[in-house]
């Protein structure tokens, strides 16, 4: 790849900040859908960029603008920018004139940083201030309540603020607050060899692990030019899968927990401990961690034998969906719950199995192929109706097709080199690498010079889907609350990265 790009997959068109809004708008026309928008500094010069994706088109766009630090928000035309360029103020600096939503992301109402840890001159100072509820749109009426819950709670749950305004049952506005243990991972990335940040990856998000580390590693492979041999392509695709059953099942376990399932609920998390009991025999890792490295894999595996070992799981997780899908009392609590129409999921930014559950065929694996996907058969499930069952039902006919991917790459393995010979260039490289992961679109962003990481900015998929969330909670009621929230799949950890 050659310097000063940003992608060789990507295509890139510089633009004027006088010239943003005309050009989105006829992005937007064309088909294409903004994924996220981040902001780097080099040499002192601030550069801001716009990711957009096109259904049938393998390629990115990207839009960049140089030397602008003040530029108008794009967040009325494209909703789901609004979050990205709220956390740009916050943490860069920069500055988004007439954005709809002014007020802070990550850094909280009544509390404030000597100067941007992200920006021009980096991090410096300790946070200062003092706690203050957040700006909400204001709630009138006689019965109505607010509850304020967390930011800590009850069980085994990461930390967040959530605020109802409600009469009775019904919830008229719901806000939820997150960043209370926002770790700034994108800065402590800044300054590693790009060798060693694979380790940083793989704890953004601990359910996560194996595609942050792999769309980390592609990242640096893109930037690097670094062609990874096919072994080690398929064997990634075996690591990525199996994260993608363990969490599927755990998936199920909680939505039934919140249909009060109890046995339904106990299998579940049953599935997905035998899925990680796997992944522990085959790899040594549980969780995925320390396999992927820049250029391929750290050690091989021995997956040849992997469908006989999934044998028992595929019988034991046919039996278990089926059952589930046969149960009335479950499915009476999913039907209708929590609705995100299409339109919303395009331009709130959902994806993963929330958006294919609204009805947005969108799948990086097919449609920006990565590892050893393109030469893999599989189908990408969608939905239309997008409520809780839907969002289910894609979760469960992705959890059948990852058992199909692991059977396929294990019996496609062949012997082979699993890890690419490369020198560490000179000079300044940038690279894009992504995943899907279990909850959606994954996105690394990494800028190199000297053989260490400048800039690291990582696009979460939770991060998108948290912002979609509170869409299908206003209007609602606190009975389903539990449930809607469980069919999303969401996790905290990857917004407070």
């Amino acid at each position: 790849m050659t310097d000063n790009a940003t992608c060789s997959a990507c295509d890139i068109r510089e633009i004027r900040a006088e010239d943003l809004s005309a050009v989105a708008r006829d992005c937007l026309d064309q088909g294409m859908r903004f994924l996220m928008a981040w902001h780097d500094w080099a040499d002192g010069t601030c550069i801001l960029r716009y990711l957009l994706s096109e259904a049938g088109n393998t390629r990115f766009l990207v839009l960049e603008l140089r030397g602008e630090t003040q530029v108008p928000s794009l967040a009325v035309l494209v909703p789901l920018l609004g979050w990205y360029e709220r956390e740009m103020q916050d943490l860069g600096g920069l500055v988004f004139t007439d954005h709809p939503e002014p007020w802070p992301l990550v850094i909280h109402e009544g509390f404030s940083l000597p100067q941007p840890p992200l920006g021009v001159r980096g991090p410096a100072g300790q946070l200062g201030g003092l706690y203050a509820p957040p700006t909400m749109p204001e709630v009138h009426g006689d019965q109505v309540q607010d509850l304020y819950w967390g930011p800590v709670r009850g069980d085994v749950v990461e930390t967040g603020e959530f605020h109802y305004s409600y009469i009775g049952e019904a919830i008229l506005h719901y806000h939820p607050r997150l960043f209370f243990k926002h770790r700034g991972l994108e800065a402590r990335f800044c300054g590693l060899a790009p060798e060693a940040a694979v380790f940083l990856a793989e704890r953004v998000s601990g359910v996560g692990s194996a595609c942050h580390a792999l769309a980390y590693c592609q990242a640096v492979e893109a930037a690097w030019g670094i062609e990874v041999p096919p072994r080690a392509l398929l064997l990634r695709v075996i690591i990525a899968e199996l994260e993608r059953l363990y969490n599927h099942f755990h998936y199920f376990g909680l939505l039934a927990k919140t249909t009060t399932l109890k046995v339904g609920s106990a299998t579940g998390f049953l599935l997905e401990e035998q899925a990680k009991q796997l992944a522990g025999r085959l790899t040594g890792s549980r969780f995925l961690r320390g396999l992927l490295t820049v250029g391929g894999l750290r050690r091989d595996l021995s997956a040849e034998s992997l469908a006989q070992w999934l044998d028992p799981l595929i019988h034991a997780a046919d039996s278990y969906l089926t059952q589930l899908h046969d149960t009335a009392t479950h499915l009476d609590r999913l039907m209708g719950t929590g609705v995100l129409t299409r339109e919303a999921a395009f331009d709130q930014g959902a994806t993963g199995p929330v958006a294919r559950a609204s009805g947005l065929d969108r799948d990086l694996r097919r449609d920006h192929p990565y590892a050893a996907y393109s030469k893999l058969r599989f189908n990408v499930p969608v939905r239309s109706k997008g409520d809780a069952l839907a969002r289910s039902e894609v979760r469960a006919e992705s959890l059948r097709e990852a058992i199909a991917l692991l059977v396929q790459a294990s019996g496609r393995l062949k012997p082979g080199p699993i890890r690419a010979d490369y020198h560490v260039p000179s000079g300044e490289q940038e690279g894009l690498g992504w995943a899907e992961t279990p909850r959606g679109s994954l996105v690394y962003a990494v800028r190199i010079r000297e053989g260490r990481l400048e800039r690291v900015k990582i696009k979460s998929p939770s991060f998108s889907n948290w912002r979609v969330f509170p869409l299908t909670v206003h209007g609602t009621n606190m009975m389903d609350y539990a449930i809607n929230e469980a069919s999303f799949g969401l996790t905290i950890a990857g917004c407070d990265r």
